[in-house]
C-alpha cells in the first residue's frame, strides 16, 4: 500500500507509510523495529533477575552474566525505539503528514498502550503487596505526611494543564485554526518540560533534605520504580511533542492529516492517567 504526500511527490514507485518503510525489506508492511524495542524491554526484567540470582552469599550463577545481558538489553531497546521513531516520525519528515486512515493506525497505538497499562499494572501489584504485608519501617517523610507535597500537587496540576492544552490543540486543527494548534502545542510541551524539571527538583529533595532515597525500604524501592518509570514515559512523550511541534511550524498536519497528532494525544493523555493515579496511590495511599 503506498501513498502520496501532499505535494504528489512519492519515493520511487509510491510513498509508503513511514512506519512500514522500514527494515527488513522485502517484508512489505512489517516492521521488526517495534519487537527489537520489545525485546530489549523485556531483557531488563531478566538481567534484573540474573543480578539477584548472581549475588549472595551463594550465588546461583555468575554475578556478571545479570549486568551484562542489562546493558545488552539497554543497547537492544534503545536501538529498537530509534529506529522506531525514526522511521515513524522523522525519515519523510519533509513529505508531510501521510492521510488519515482512521482506526487501524490508531489500533496499534491501543495496542501498544495496552502493553504500558501491564507495565505499570505489574508496579502497582507489587506496591499493594507491600502496602498489606511489609508496611513498617516507613521512611519518617512518609510517616509524618510530608511525601504529598505543595511540590507535588503543583507538579500534578502542571500535567493536567498539559492534557487539556493537547486536547484544544488537536481540537483547533481539526477546527482549521492552525495558529492556535501551534500556540496550545508548543504550550503542551513546555508544560511536560516543567513538570519534568518538577519531578528533578522533586528527587532532589527528597533525596537531600529528607535522605529518603531508592534503598530506604519496600516503599522507596516502589516509589522510585513507579515514579521514575512515569517520568521516563513523560520524557518520551516530550521527545514526541517536540518532533510533532516542529513538524507543526512547516505546516505539516491539517484537518485531514493528523495521524501524528492523535497518536502523540493518546499516548500523552495516557501518561497524564497513570500520574493521577499515581499520586492518589503512591502519595494519598502512602499517608493513610
Amino acid at each position: 500500500m503506498s501513498v502520496e504526500t501532499d505535494d504528489g511527490h512519492g519515493h520511487g514507485d509510491g510513498h509508503h507509510l513511514p512506519a512500514v518503510e522500514d527494515w527488513p525489506k522485502g517484508f512489505g508492511e512489517a516492521s521488526w523495529w517495534p519487537f527489537i524495542a520489545a525485546l530489549g524491554g523485556s531483557g531488563f526484567y531478566v538481567g534484573v533477575a540474573l543480578f539477584v540470582l548472581g549475588r549472595g552469599s551463594e550465588p546461583i550463577i555468575n554475578p556478571v552474566i545479570g549486568p551484562a545481558v542489562f546493558v545488552l538489553s539497554t543497547v537492544a531497546f534503545l536501538t529498537g525505539l530509534y529506529g522506531w521513531l525514526y522511521h515513524a516520525f522523522i525519515v519523510d519528515f519533509w513529505g508531510g503528514e501521510t492521510t488519515d486512515y482512521g482506526f487501524p493506525l490508531k489500533l496499534t497505538m491501543l495496542l501498544f498502550l495496552a502493553t504500558e497499562v501491564a507495565t505499570f499494572g505489574g508496579g502497582f501489584v507489587y506496591y499493594f503487596f507491600i502496602r498489606a504485608g511489609a508496611w513498617e519501617n516507613l521512611p519518617a517523610i512518609v510517616a509524618e505526611g510530608d511525601v504529598l507535597s505543595t511540590l507535588v500537587i503543583a507538579n500534578t496540576l502542571v500535567l493536567i494543564a498539559s492534557s487539556i492544552t493537547m486536547h484544544y490543540a488537536h481540537h483547533a486543527l481539526l477546527s482549521g485554526d492552525r495558529t492556535r494548534f501551534v500556540r496550545l502545542l508548543g504550550a503542551t510541551l513546555g508544560l511536560g518540560i516543567v513538570f519534568l524539571g518538577g519531578q528533578v527538583y522533586e528527587y532532589y529533595e527528597f533525596i537531600v533534605h529528607y535522605g529518603f532515597g531508592l534503598t530506604d525500604g519496600a516503599y522507596g524501592s516502589a516509589f522510585y520504580g513507579l515514579t521514575g518509570l512515569h517520568g521516563l514515559h513523560v520524557a518520551l512523550g516530550a521527545v514526541l511533542l517536540s518532533i510533532v511541534f516542529v513538524r507543526a511550524l512547516y505546516g505539516h498536519y491539517s484537518a485531514e492529516r493528523h495521524v501524528s497528532i492523535s497518536t502523540v494525544s493518546m499516548y500523552w493523555h495516557f501518561v497524564d492517567v497513570v500520574w493521577v493515579f499515581l499520586v492518589v496511590v503512591l502519595y494519598g495511599g502512602a499517608i493513610l
